[in-house]
């Protein structure tokens, strides 16, 4: 049975840099649509104490979902220096899909397809896909690929994760500050090495009372345009799921690839917020009775780059990777763990042995 390595990676950063100053003008409600009377800075410095998140980027009016995510196409392609004509696959995770500047949110053709035709692939066999799972996308799409490849149904597969978020957030909602715009790529390839590649993973779907813990509503402000949709996000519900069941779903994927979290170099969870981020590697590492570790085994980015939802993962697989993330490399032949949570709820891993 073949095996599934990265074989190149990419990623688009927006040139815009938005900062606290941004929000200045904001006028915030709570969840209940009642109107926020404290100074607006305060609450924007609130946000950044519990997040972290200072920076973020948001993409320019003139660009596009699937422009960013065939400009992070187009250089894993190069990386990985195939002919994009060999490509069996493009699947694509996002939650929105081509979101226009006034919030239209469009799926059809599928943004796979879309990419495909940027990059001109002429190959009919070549199969377009999106995946819609929350910001777990990528790290599905991922999984999905790994599937294809052991199945032999492909050899080589073009994983695309990007977001514009910029555009489905209410202008009213605090949580707006936390979303940003930004896309990742990888190909992947199959390999007859052995114990390399995907050697674990695990995916877990609770869609009971979790369901709508993040979902689509109108605007927290009732004297707004009631008709436009935007991200809603129970923020104190999902912390609280996300820390009672994302460490115990990265440990069962650890032990499935028979190793241990001393085993594990890097673990690349999905830049949510810090504060949680933190709160998971720190309960994940409880559950193998360690107390003190190096907390450089989970890089950050969600400072500066805000939560990209599906192109978090792959933006920093990429970064690291170039050596464009100060202070983290990836290990010669070593181990890592790329995990998210969010919308449905849905939770994933996949431990990742480099080549």
């Amino acid at each position: 049975m073949p095996n599934t390595i990265i074989i190149g990676s990419g990623s688009y950063l927006p040139n815009r840099v938005i900062g606290r100053d941004f929000f200045l003008d904001s006028e915030f409600y709570t969840d209940e649509g009642v109107k926020i009377d404290k100074p607006v800075e305060e609450t924007i410095a609130k946000f950044v104490e519990i997040t972290e998140i200072e920076n973020r980027r948001f993409i320019d009016e003139d660009l596009s979902n699937s422009q960013i995510g065939f400009e992070a196409a187009k250089i894993a392609i190069a990386d990985a220096n195939v002919d994009q004509e060999e490509l069996d696959y493009i699947i694509y995770a996002s939650n929105f899909g081509e979101v226009t500047t006034n919030g239209y949110v469009d799926f059809m053709p599928t943004m796979a397809a879309r990419v495909k035709n940027k990059l001109g692939i002429k190959n009919r066999k070549c199969i377009t896909y999106d995946m819609i799972f929350g910001c777990p996308g990528w790290v599905e799409a991922m999984i999905l690929a790994d599937n294809l490849i052991k199945a032999n149904v492909a050899k080589t597969i073009l994983v695309i994760g990007a977001e514009t978020l910029s555009r489905v957030t209410d202008p009213h909602d605090r949580n707006r500050m936390i979303f940003a715009d930004g896309a990742g790529a990888v190909v992947v390839k199959a390999t007859d090495e052995e114990n390399v590649g995907i050697i674990a993973h695990n995916t877990i779907c609770d869609n009971g009372p979790e369901l709508n813990y993040l979902a689509n509503g109108p605007s927290i402000n009732e004297e707004s345009d009631q008709t436009r949709l935007f991200v809603r996000m129970q923020g104190r519900k999902i912390y609280e799921y996300a820390l009672k069941n994302v460490p115990g779903a990265i440990k069962e994927t650890i032990e499935d690839a028979k190793l241990s979290i001393e085993d594990i170099d890097k673990i690349l969870i999905h830049q949510a917020n810090a504060k949680m981020d933190y709160a998971m590697i720190d309960r994940l590492h409880k559950l193998y009775d360690v107390k003190d570790y190096d907390h450089s085994v989970s890089p950050m980015t969600v400072q500066d780059l805000g939560n990209t939802s599906v192109a978090t993962i792959p933006t920093m697989f990429d970064l690291i990777i170039k050596g464009k993330m100060e202070g983290h490399t990836f290990k010669d032949k070593g181990n890592i763990v790329m995990t998210s949570v969010g919308a449905g709820m849905n939770i994933n891993a996949i431990v990742y042995k480099f080549p």
